[in-house]
């Protein structure tokens, strides 16, 4: 199972190294919380308002990616995205 968990892990890193322009600064910690998965997503302080979007849009759609996934999975997930 924590392989399947490193599959959402590297999905989430993925999406946002491509969304950031400093790609290198994307880093995803995975925190095991019972039976929940807290993923904390940390990109450099100038990316931070790409990786959140308009109104909170793109945030929105990475955390139903990842629920998704973790539906699929029979998982909880909670994506963090750090400041």
């Amino acid at each position: 199972m924590a392989e399947q968990s490193a599959d959402v892990r590297t999905l989430v890193e993925q999406i946002a190294r491509s969304l950031v322009d400093e790609p290198g600064q994307v880093s995803v910690e995975q925190i095991e919380e019972g039976p929940e998965t807290v993923l904390e997503l940390a990109v450099a302080q100038k990316d931070l308002g790409k990786v959140i979007g308009r109104s909170g849009r793109t945030a929105r759609a990475l955390r139903a990616l990842v629920n998704a996934a973790g539906t699929k999975l029979q998982k909880r997930y909670e994506l963090e995205i750090l400041e």
